[in-house]
């Protein structure tokens, strides 16, 4: 979403997780030219469900969730599920916060195997701490230290949504669906960040006290749309083919403001958390900013001789940004903007479960915002060209995926040189690499689950060419596996670990900051029985310390780095009937 408004999305609420890969504006309208996360949430059910879970874990965090849900009357016509969760505690930094109520129902009305309208709703109460950005040169402060003030630093988010789902099937061929949905948030950010180091010496090493800085956001964000569509499917001979085309329409506008000044200093060695803390008087941003857009999309698929798939798509979408400026009247403006993006791809089938094919596929995504000169930023637009192979074996269950993708994306944001507070748009990044994934059920009761990612990501044009992009590994690996005792005294024990490996990577586009790469190891024990699982999660289970990022802050060259999440231990006990 716009700013700092980003709906987070509670896990215990989803029903899955789908991962598009790559641009795929075709169907999708706006997104990144790395690709889209797709999060279903829960449906109502068939057959009755009674799910509930308590956990307790690290940073004295308790949780407690409840999932019901089934049919309402005899003839299955209506179905509903409830979703809720409660949790309530901190993270490794002091004095934080990491509370949440979320609570989501949804009803169906089925009222014949061809007619189906799905309401679904969900609210959610967000009570966080900002994430703290450390010196990582001088003081080698622990990742419990806290930059704020306890009573000032927050972020509190409440924001819900409702919608619909409705699909009607006229007849074997034709298909009708429109999904409707509405959503809004209300934010109240305010952070008291590092700055700098204030030093007394030259080399400033032996100095112990920071300048912090006071950021405020305020805002409310709204986003509505609507996706009506129409499927038909037909065969032609030795064909099967199936068209999707359709008419989408979105809107989404924050309204708010920033707030930006000088905060208090801190001494690391003696920190007074009682100083009291005035909200900035400086408002650097005031606005309304809206963007509306209108999609025309379809897309094509044919199954030919039970071994080729072809597809072939296109989208023209239509986007009307404007910004209202309560600041200064120049920087009100209406941008009009519209882009026609499409996708292309060829498979063929072999009989023994090889799939070899070729994509290419384009995106495009507004980027919100004007320049300090009150220029509005462009469209980014991507491309990428793949070629890859997957595997599925007729002798064991699993699957084996590979492929070689260039990806490019145009007119990326990056930060005004000149003031850190705006931003240019001067660069266009490509990324080259390899993407290799496996899964495999192997004899009794043993699952593996392994990825390996390499990345040659270089700024291809603008500012730092040639260098690194930002936050980008060059490699990035993963193993985990399972066994589960399916039989005997242990029955229902299932013990799981793995390994992952995240590249050295760079914090800046001038590649002047570098961050190591680490190798984190995790581990999980479950017993089920009857309808009941105890469980034991632990995350980076040597408690390994490494930062997750970092770049260069203030005047003086210092770094300012986040620190990566400890150990995170978690037990827990649920029920499911």
């Amino acid at each position: 979403m716009i700013d700092f408004s980003g709906f987070k999305i509670e896990p215990y609420g989803l029903e899955r997780v789908e991962v598009l890969k790559g641009p795929s504006s075709v169907l999708y309208g706006e997104n990144e030219a790395g690709g889209m996360v797709n999060a279903i949430t829960k449906r109502p059910t068939d057959t009755p469900i009674y799910d509930g879970f308590l956990s307790y874990g690290s940073f004295n965090t308790v949780e407690a969730g409840l999932d019901v849900g089934g049919p309402i009357d005899d003839a299955g016509v209506w179905s509903y599920r409830l979703t809720g969760l409660v949790r309530n505690g901190e993270i490794e930094t002091d004095y934080s916060r990491n509370d949440r109520i979320f609570v989501a129902p949804a009803l169906t009305w089925q009222p014949d195997a061809q007619t189906s309208l799905t309401i679904l709703a969900n609210y959610q109460w967000d009570r966080l701490t900002p994430i703290q950005f450390l010196p990582a040169e001088y003081g080698n402060l622990p990742r419990n230290f806290f930059t704020g003030s306890p009573d000032f630093d927050r972020f509190d988010a409440n924001h819900g949504s409702i919608g619909y789902q409705f699909s009607h099937e006229f007849d074997d061929n034709w298909t009708v669906r429109q999904n409707l949905r509405y959503s809004q948030q209300e934010t109240d950010y305010r952070q008291l960040y590092y700055g700098q180091w204030l030093g007394v010496s030259p080399d400033m090493i032996n100095d112990h006290t920071m300048a912090r800085t006071l950021f405020t956001v305020d805002e409310t964000a709204r986003l509505f749309s609507v996706d009506n569509q129409a499927e038909y499917r037909a065969n032609f001979g030795s064909v099967e083919n199936k068209l999707l085309f359709g008419l989408d329409y979105s809107r989404q506008s924050v309204d708010g403001q920033n707030g930006y000044g000088e905060g208090p200093p801190l001494d690391t060695l003696d920190p007074d958390y009682s100083i009291p803390i005035t909200p900035p008087s400086l408002i650097i941003t005031d606005r309304v900013q809206t963007i509306g857009q209108i999609g025309l999309y379809a897309q094509n698929q044919s199954k030919i001789a039970d071994h080729w798939i072809l597809t072939l798509g296109g989208r023209q979408a239509w986007v009307d940004n404007t910004n209202l400026d309560r600041i200064d009247d120049t920087g009100s403006y209406e941008q009009k903007d519209h882009a026609f993006t499409g996708n292309i791809g060829i498979g063929y089938l072999f009989d023994n479960g090889l799939t070899p094919y070729a994509s290419y596929a384009e995106s495009f995504t507004t980027n919100i915002g004007q320049t300090q000169s009150d220029v509005p930023f462009q469209p980014s637009k991507g491309k990428q060209y793949e070629v890859g192979v997957k595997y599925e074996p007729t002798f064991f269950p699993g699957f084996i995926t590979a492929s070689l993708f260039d990806l490019r994306k145009t007119n990326v944001l990056t930060t005004d040189l000149t003031n850190p507070l705006f931003q240019v748009q001067t660069r266009e990044v490509r990324h080259r690499g390899l993407e290799i994934e496996a899964n495999a059920d192997l004899a009794s009761g043993l699952s593996m689950t392994a990825a390996y990612t390499y990345l040659d990501a270089e700024i291809a044009k603008g500012d730092d060419t040639g260098n690194r992009p930002s936050l980008v590994p060059e490699h990035q690996a993963s193993l985990w596996a399972n066994y589960e005792v399916g039989h005997g005294m242990l029955e229902g024990l299932s013990v799981g670990a793995g390994v992952r490996y995240i590249g050295a990577s760079f914090g800046d586009n001038a590649n002047a900051v570098s961050v190591p790469g680490r190798t984190l190891v995790d581990a999980a024990l479950r017993y089920k029985k009857n309808g009941w699982q105890a469980a034991l999660n632990v995350s980076n289970l040597f408690d390994k310390t490494y930062y997750s990022t970092c770049y260069e802050a203030g005047s003086n060259g210092d770094l300012s780095c986040i620190y990566g999440e400890g150990r995170v231990i978690k037990g827990s006990l649920s029920m499911k009937f």
